[in-house]
């Protein structure tokens, strides 16, 4: 039976080749974004040359609104959830005494409350189905905090800290929650770096490079198979943190 996927911020980087991976094996994708239509659109034309078929949503998953419309979508038009991967998420780079409220509330809504709502709004479905996937999409900062992304590690640690006990709470209705916590990633994220950070971060990294997002979603898709895999923050890092 076709797997229904929801996996929100997938217009680029590692959400974009999430939904990519997973549309090519055959699983039926609704793939989110909030602002970046263009690059949306362009994905969906891709795999349509291969006769790949994707429903494109647009939603701020901030908004608890818009994120029970696009789950709403899902259901009228395939009637269940299978998947959900929480992907959406922002970074903030920036002196801790120079945040702000609207820097708190724009990095904590966009990474982790996205995720707690939805996935409160997926739940039900996959309880009634007895089986469900959900998947975080969260940081090594969630692990050991960065400097300079205090409040983007607060959201990553947060999103650990929902996953290890919705794994616990919904456990026994054969819903496997899990995290992937990547390292440094070649996505937008660090374009910001010159080349010479980036040299130095790969002197830091045990394997001495750059991690591509395939190898995040090669973990998706293993997660996805397995059925025994719960409540576990799977850090993909080169060997960078290693705990």
């Amino acid at each position: 039976m076709e797997k229904i996927i929801i996996i929100t911020g997938a217009s680029r980087g590692i959400g974009k080749e999430i939904a990519k991976k997973l549309a090519l094996k055959g699983l039926k994708v609704i793939a989110n974004y909030n602002k970046s239509e263009k690059e949306m659109e362009e994905l969906k034309l891709e795999l349509e040359k291969k006769d790949i078929y994707i429903d494109i949503v647009k939603a701020d998953v901030s908004k608890r609104e818009e994120a029970k419309k696009l789950v709403q979508y899902a259901l009228n038009k395939y009637k269940k959830i299978d998947i959900l991967i929480n992907n959406a998420g922002i970074s903030e780079y920036k002196l801790f005494t120079d945040e702000t409220d609207e820097d708190w509330n724009n990095v904590i809504n966009t990474n982790l409350y996205s995720a707690f709502v939805m996935s409160q709004e997926v739940v039900p479905n996959m309880i009634s189905n007895q089986n469900g996937c959900i998947i975080n999409i969260s940081s090594i900062w969630g692990l050991v905090g960065a400097s300079l992304e205090v409040l983007y590690s607060v959201s990553k640690a947060g999103m650990n800290g929902l996953t290890k006990a919705l794994a616990k709470e919904l456990g026994p209705s054969n819903i496997r929650v899990n995290s992937i916590a990547p390292g440094i990633i070649q996505t937008d994220m660090i374009k910001d770096f010159n080349s010479k950070e980036i040299e130095d971060i790969k002197q830091d990294i045990p394997l001495e490079k750059i991690g591509k997002t395939e190898d995040i979603t090669k973990c998706v898709e293993w997660l996805i198979e397995d059925n025994y895999t719960t409540g576990q923050i799977i850090s993909i890092n080169g060997g960078w943190v290693i705990t």
